[in-house]
């Protein structure tokens, strides 16, 4: 086994935490890096850069949205010698019209893919798109137990990714040079996901589509400045689209077997107590 941990930058996040504990499960040393670890790491505060990157020979790197900051940390990655990179990026950034970046996101994750493939690194990049975890830890964990998701997505469909599949495919070291647009094996609607959560629970739940405008008003009212609600009534849109439908192979090409079934993401999360009554 190599003395040189894998850095995991956003280690206990949705994705991160999972590629901690299945790079663990490997055998393989990790260093796991967030803001308020064991192991300090702050985007924001370069002086956290180096520490973190001592003795690294391999980084798994979740960037920081709206910025620029992975083409500076790689050029630092490299001098502390650094030879593998394996980049969290975004189903979508190469159309422009997927979604209204109101947010400005969509240039710092162009730019993190341009560093990592110019950084003259062994690389990998993921391109998730939807995860299903959204529903259990994310974006609409408290709606699906409060009973009532309300959202601006329409009947729109997505092929909303279990964030297993996606560590399994970022652990794998097998797969230099390549991106992986990874997504779950059938697109879903709204309604289709909660009435699966519910089977899978027993507990009634129900999505309710909203108008877009509709939606950032009840986001402005529990308190969210306008700017903000708009900016992620626009994320939505892509749902309501139905720009995220489209099944990717980067699980079956990466993994060699099939992406897990959203289905299947329900099943296991309601038998770990995901959503608690």
């Amino acid at each position: 086994m190599s003395e040189h941990p894998i850095l995991v930058t956003g280690a206990t996040g949705k994705s991160g935490r999972r590629v901690v504990r299945q790079l663990r499960d490997k055998g393989l040393p990790v260093r796991a890096a967030s803001r308020t670890g064991a192991c300090v790491f702050d985007w924001r505060d370069r002086r956290t850069w180096d520490t973190a990157l001592e003795g690294v020979r391999s980084v798994y790197l979740v960037q920081l949205d709206g910025t620029k900051l992975v083409r500076p940390f790689l050029e630092r990655a490299v001098r502390h010698g650094v030879r593998r990179v394996v980049l969290a990026s975004g189903r979508g950034i190469d159309d422009p019209h997927y979604v209204k970046d109101s947010g400005g996101v969509l240039d710092g994750i162009r730019d993190s893919e341009a560093a990592v493939r110019e950084s003259g690194l062994e690389w990998t990049i993921s391109r998730p798109g939807w995860f299903a975890q959204n529903f259990s830890e994310g974006f609409f964990a408290d709606a699906v137990r409060s009973g009532e998701l309300r959202l601006p997505a329409g009947d729109g469909a997505a092929s909303f990714v279990d964030a297993e599949d996606i560590a399994a495919v970022l652990t794998d070291g097998r797969h230099a040079g390549e991106t992986y647009e990874v997504s779950g094996p059938r697109a879903v609607t709204l309604a289709e996901a909660v009435a699966t959560i519910s089977e899978a629970t027993g507990r009634a739940i129900r999505y309710v589509p909203l108008s877009a405008e509709a939606y950032v008003a009840e986001l402005v009212r529990q308190g969210w400045p306008p700017a903000d609600a708009r900016a992620f009534a626009d994320v939505i849109e892509p749902l309501r689209e139905g720009r995220d439908a489209h099944v990717s192979d980067g699980v079956l090409r990466a993994l060699g077997r099939p992406a897990r079934t959203f289905a299947e993401f329900a099943a296991s999360t309601a038998a770990q107590g995901g959503w608690p009554a």
